[in-house]
């Protein structure tokens, strides 16, 4: 019978990681991994699981790397712990990791601002639609990168998972805005670290392609205020980067 790992990496989320455990206790193993915690993460994560591993990691892909060599059954699931698992999600996960003989499966997001789901505009520099988060062990790498890194994905992609994972990804608009300036503030950092060659105009013009992308082809259109202002995010996500980038050079 196929088992499974359920990881979760946590820094200090004391507000939201008991209620996310709580819907992932169909799991075959819980593995928690703290990442510089100095709130009472580790003792709600020990109500839950035995498997709790602490320690500092800088680099965002180092940190999720760490935590799936400790995940031992066959398949592994990755989750937030802003993020919870509705019963038909858990039911069609358990069923998938049964029955299938794909390795690794997109699952989608029900993106949550406040109270309101917000489906639309969503993309890779400003939260997430769907997310490679169901693999057989063995099948996914993180890259070296402070924010957003490179996944590296082995075997065969499975179809999509229908149901959807409920992301409480922030509490405002004004979360939304926290979350560019402490985005684009690790960018900078990857772009320093990697000598990145960026350039002012091709900054600006991502400005325009970003907001494009964002409002028109991922439809954020239909969500109105909240689509214009995650364009708008998404569009500021490079430039302020890179000014970043370039002061840390200075």
């Amino acid at each position: 019978m196929s088992s499974l790992s359920v990881l979760v990496v946590v820094h200090n989320e004391e507000k939201q990681l008991k209620d996310c455990l709580r819907t992932i206790s169909f799991a075959d193993e819980i593995v928690v991994i703290l990442d510089k915690c100095n709130d009472k993460s580790k003792e709600i994560a020990s109500k839950f699981t035995k498997n709790i591993y602490s320690g500092k990691w800088d680099i965002e892909g180092e940190r999720r790397n760490f935590g799936l060599k400790k995940c031992s059954k066959e398949w592994i699931f990755e989750i937030d712990a802003d993020e919870r698992v509705p019963i038909l999600l858990r039911k069609e996960i358990i069923k998938t990791i049964k029955i299938n003989k794909k390795d690794w499966f997109h699952i989608k997001l029900n993106n949550f601002v406040g109270k309101k789901i917000v489906s639309h505009g969503w993309g890779a520099y400003i939260g997430k639609s769907a997310y490679a988060g169901l693999f057989r062990n063995g099948k996914k790498e993180w890259g070296s990168q402070r924010v957003h890194p490179k996944i590296i994905l082995k075997g065969e992609k499975g179809i999509a998972l229908k149901n959807h994972l409920d992301h409480y990804y922030c509490q405002n608009i004004e979360d939304l805005f926290f979350k560019l300036n402490t985005y684009s503030s690790l960018r900078a950092l990857d772009l320093k670290d990697n000598n990145v060659n960026e350039t002012l105009p091709k900054n600006i013009s991502r400005l325009f392609s970003r907001f494009w992308k964002s409002y028109f082809l991922r439809k954020g259109y239909k969500e109105k205020n909240y689509g214009v202002i995650i364009a708008v995010i998404a569009a500021l996500y490079p430039l302020v980067s890179y000014l970043k980038f370039k002061n840390y050079k200075a």
